[in-house]
């Protein structure tokens, strides 16, 4: 009789090979000389569909590494990966050329290996939460100072 903890361990090890490979599909399948891309950046040659569905995959992929064992730090940081993968892909004709260089599904099989291997990236990640928190209220009262001075200034130089 096979026991839970082995059956766990074979799911975790068919999983991981899945996500191995969705990854290379994605990020580093195919070679030209030296250089090795994947489909995402070929996806995002097709507007908004192609970042999505890129965007989407990345993100089965996160979660699948975070249900097999994952910690909340590694999964925030495997997160972040993706979303800015996501938001500097989506600049037109910049964010296309971005895509070929950035592979941050392939970025992420090595946190996670790390995580597994090394026993790297563990805890629960709320740290980098408050980081992220702190500095996109900082931003953003900075931006809504700045368009507050913006706006007196026109106005004094309208009127």
């Amino acid at each position: 009789m096979e026991n839970k903890y082995s059956a766990n361990i074979e799911r975790i090890n068919k999983d991981f090979l899945w996500v191995e490979r969705l990854s290379v599909l994605m990020d580093s399948r195919f070679r030209i000389g030296n250089f090795r891309f994947g489909l995402d950046p070929i996806l995002n040659f097709i507007p908004f569909a192609g970042q999505i569905a890129t965007f989407i995959v990345s993100l089965v992929l996160v979660t699948v590494m975070y249900r097999n064992g994952a910690s909340g730090k590694l999964a925030i940081k495997m997160l972040l990966n993706v979303t800015w993968d996501a938001l500097l892909g989506a600049i037109p004709f910049l964010g296309n050329i971005f895509d070929f260089f950035n592979k941050a599904n392939d970025k992420n099989i090595k946190l996670l290996r790390e995580h597994y291997y090394e026993n790297k990236h563990t805890g629960s990640g709320k740290n980098i939460i408050f980081l992220i928190v702190s500095i996109l209220a900082i931003v953003i009262t900075l931006l809504l100072y700045g368009m507050y001075a913006l706006s007196i200034w026109l106005y004094h130089f309208i009127f």
